[in-house]
Parts: structure tokens; sequence; C-alpha cells
């Protein structure tokens, strides 16, 4: 099996990065993009991450789940990504992002880092 996995540019995980939002959209099983849905992204060292505010039962978060493929738009980068599951030792970390990012929004900084949308953290590895 060929790795399709890549790294991000320095240049995309900055722009990614700084944005404030991250459009996203999965596969179908069919192949065809889902309509995308607008989410928080951060960036921790040389990854990026996304979680699903509303826990494992928002649509999209189940959408990912099929195929674990599909194509992400932020700072004017756009890719076609894997969704991966996210290493939970470093959940304390990715926290610690969303509070840097988005602390001026507390109500939802709050949904963010509950259980369950921490158990929904994906890394987002772009394909090549």
């Amino acid at each position: 099996m060929v790795d399709r996995r890549s790294a991000w540019t320095g240049d995309e995980l900055g722009r990614i990065g700084e944005a404030d939002e991250l459009e996203i959209a999965s596969l179908r099983p069919d192949g065809a993009l889902r309509r995308a849905r607008t989410i928080w992204v951060v960036r921790h060292d040389d990854d990026i991450y996304v979680r699903s505010v509303n826990g494992p039962d928002s649509a999209w978060y189940r959408g990912v789940q099929q195929r674990h493929e599909g194509h992400i738009a932020s700072g004017g980068v756009e890719k076609e990504v894997d969704f991966v599951d996210a290493d939970h030792g470093i959940d304390d970390q990715i926290d610690e992002a969303y509070r840097a990012k988005y602390g001026y929004f507390p109500t939802g900084l709050n949904h963010i880092l509950r259980a369950e949308a921490r158990s929904t953290t994906l890394k987002l590895v772009p394909r090549s």
C-alpha cells in the first residue's frame, strides 16, 4: 500500500494556524464531497487539528468517520486531506492551543474543551 500522506509546508501551517475558521467537507461513500461546514481549527507544532464542538453526534463528524478523507479550505489554503484520530495523549496541549486562539469567545471555548468534543479530536494530514 502506498502512503499518500505528506507534510504541511511552513506557509500552509502559518496560514491555516492564523485563520479564524476552516471549511471542512468529507467524502461520501460514493466519493462525492459533502456540504462544507465551518469549524474552528488549531495548529500544534507542525500539525493541524480540529474538533467537533457538538461531540461525536455532529453531522460533519459522523461523515468524516465513513471515509476519513475530504477537503479543507482555510487561510487561502485548499487541500485534500486524510482525517486521522489524534493521539489523546496531547489533548491538554490541543486544549491550550484552543484557549490561546479562541479565548475571546468563552462560551464556544467551553464547548470545544468538553470531554465530548475532546473525544473527536482529528489531525488533518495533507494528501500528496
